[in-house]
């Protein structure tokens, strides 16, 4: 299924019934006085969060939903039938706003969470709310009032607690297929990852996290080269950034620690919040190194980034290292969620 995070559509909710202008005439029943009943409400149009769904390929072609009108109002105080609701489901993690205004309708980031995105119209009023002691046949009623109507986007924001960042071809792709059970396409050449994916990271008995991986950037993605900013908002909801650094690139010209600085100034420039985020930097690719000279270059890629955060160095490709990165990860989740629960 193709992956698409981003759709604009428009909601016409139901107009509500008109009231009904009747009177009451039955045989032995003199000057039986006004019956008119309510209009009924015209259908609402709600989002509902699922699990189940994981883009929002739905709407980008289905961009028209309208509910419909309730029906008016009848005699013998009947009011008219409502109309039935439509419940747009959607990915949890989904982000509604109001196209015209910008203003956020709702952010769906629980299984179930419900929205309602275009109120249907009230009923109208018969004749029979209007009787009083001076006017006991009154022809009055009220129309239905207008349904809302709306032009929303929705944006999808995946939800993990740890998201990878890097140039394409860093590794990042193999990482998650070493740690998790996750198979995103993997190959020698740049942007072989073209959408997220999302892999669990098991790492023993009920202790577990979800780890985002998103196209490459490269330098000058916030003047749209490569795939631009369009995926980073999947990064915006982890607790967590693991910075994967490619510790021997094969390309003529490559600067490790220039690279990594690109990467990071992106960030910056794309949102102050996600550079704010915790940040952990990884080498990876030891195993391009020989035994005796991975730690050395390491030490000597940390000295010249003037690093002062956590650092690994892994092989994604043998799983070197991989598995002692997982368990720190999920320490570090389980002891930030304590401290947010005390």
């Amino acid at each position: 299924m193709k992956f698409i995070d981003e759709a604009i559509i428009e909601v016409h909710a139901g107009k509500g019934g008109d009231g009904a202008v009747s009177f009451r005439r039955e045989k032995y029943v003199p000057r039986g006085g006004p019956d008119g009943g309510d209009g009924g409400r015209g259908g609402s149009i709600l989002a509902i969060a699922d699990r189940n769904i994981n883009t929002l390929v739905d709407y980008r072609y289905a961009r028209l939903h309208r509910a419909k009108d309730g029906q008016r109002g009848r005699g013998a105080q009947c009011t008219g039938a409502s109309a039935q609701d439509i419940a747009l489901r959607v990915p949890v993690g989904t982000m509604i706003a109001d196209c015209e205004t910008g203003e956020s309708i709702a952010d769906l980031a629980r299984h179930g969470q419900t929205a309602i995105l275009a109120k249907g119209g009230k009923g109208g009023l018969g004749n029979v709310n209007f009787k009083s002691s001076v006017n006991r046949a009154p022809r009055k009623s009220t129309p239905g009032h207008p349904g809302e109507s709306r032009k929303l986007k929705l944006e999808l924001k995946v939800l993990a607690d740890v998201g990878l960042l890097g140039l394409p071809n860093s590794g990042k792709s193999t990482f998650i297929r070493a740690v998790s059970s996750a198979r995103p396409k993997v190959a020698d050449y740049p942007f072989t990852t073209l959408h997220p994916h999302l892999g669990v990271v098991r790492v023993g008995m009920d202790r577990s996290f979800v780890l985002a991986d998103i196209p490459g950037l490269i330098e000058g993605a916030a003047r749209g080269a490569g795939l631009g900013h369009q995926f980073l908002r999947h990064l915006q909801r982890t607790r967590l950034l693991l910075h994967l650094v490619d510790i021997a690139p094969q390309e003529d010209g490559a600067d490790p620690v220039r690279d990594a600085r690109a990467i990071v100034k992106e960030i910056k420039q794309y949102d102050e919040a996600l550079y704010r985020k915790p940040r952990w930097l990884v080498l990876n690719k030891m195993d391009m190194l020989e035994p005796q000279q991975r730690r050395r270059a390491g030490e000597r890629l940390i000295k010249s980034m003037r690093w002062r955060g956590p650092w690994f160095a892994i092989s994604a490709l043998t799983g070197e290292g991989c598995r002692e990165l997982a368990l720190e990860v999920m320490n570090f989740l389980e002891s930030h969620t304590a401290e947010a629960t005390t």
